[in-house]
């Protein structure tokens, strides 16, 4: 599955579950570029990946706004002297009843998860175009994006649409060599699903970790995701051997809904 010389640019790739998939394509061979809003943490991950023998670059950008993520694109092109995928990986939570949702939070979410994708396609696939090259946009979407969690309305719409701009996109680009397709994570051990089980004990009363261990103990395989294990199928999603799948959105959750 080389990725040997390529260029990816990651959203979000400060911590987490973005950092994790900037390091695996470092480690796989790519030069990457590290998009976050947290310059300290992206210059972390850029150090990492230097001392990997690859090439790093970091832009500050926020991928809600379309203008940041087309220069986030323009930036990696001139770093690092090409542009081969992006992995739209930044997303927010969103914990909150349906009922008692406000227009400021729907909208936050909304035009992160989605906005934030929808950029992250059109300046990828503009890129690939202008320099006549085929790319792979990869972008995250959730075990949310395939079913409807409780307290989770808001964030599972925004990951639907994730899986909707993802098939719309990869039939629209296919005759331009573009793959599309997007991951579908699980329970992952991250500050996100910290926030979540924070958040879901503040709404019901349970207990911190209550929630987040009920969650946890419904994984058929016993444990916990970690981000590597997201980070080594958005590879396999990066690199040659996907080269004939597109508009697809796995489910990667060590077996807790299935699809």
């Amino acid at each position: 599955m080389s990725i040997n010389d390529k260029v990816a640019l990651i959203t979000g790739a400060g911590q987490g579950i973005g950092r994790a998939i900037a390091l695996r394509l470092a480690n796989d061979g790519a030069d990457i570029a590290i998009v976050d809003m947290n310059e300290e943490k992206m210059q972390a991950v850029a150090e990492v990946a230097r001392a990997l023998g690859r090439n790093a670059t970091t832009f500050k950008a926020d991928v809600s706004k379309r203008d940041e993520v087309y220069a986030a694109v323009d930036h990696a092109e001139k770093a690092l002297g090409g542009f081969d995928v992006i992995v739209n990986n930044a997303g927010i939570a969103s914990i909150q009843a349906i009922a008692d949702l406000t227009p400021e939070e729907a909208e936050k979410v909304f035009k992160v998860n989605v906005e934030g994708v929808l950029w992250g396609i059109q300046a990828a696939a503009a890129k690939f175009k202008q320099r006549g090259r085929k790319g792979k946009i990869i972008s995250a979407s959730s075990i949310a994006g395939h079913e409807g969690f409780p307290l989770l309305g808001a964030y599972s719409a925004t990951k639907f649409a994730v899986r909707a701009l993802t098939q719309a996109a990869a039939k629209e680009f296919a005759g331009d060599g573009i793959n599309v397709n997007a991951y579908c994570p699980g329970v992952v051990g991250t500050d996100m699903w910290v926030e979540i089980d924070r958040r879901m004990a503040e709404i019901t009363g349970a207990k911190i970790g209550e929630n987040y261990d009920k969650f946890v103990g419904g994984i058929a395989l016993g444990r916990a995701q970690t981000p590597e294990d997201v980070a080594a199928f958005v590879a396999y999603l990066a690199g040659p051997d996907s080269d004939y799948m597109t508009g697809q959105a796995p489910i990667i959750d060590g077996g807790l809904v299935y699809r």
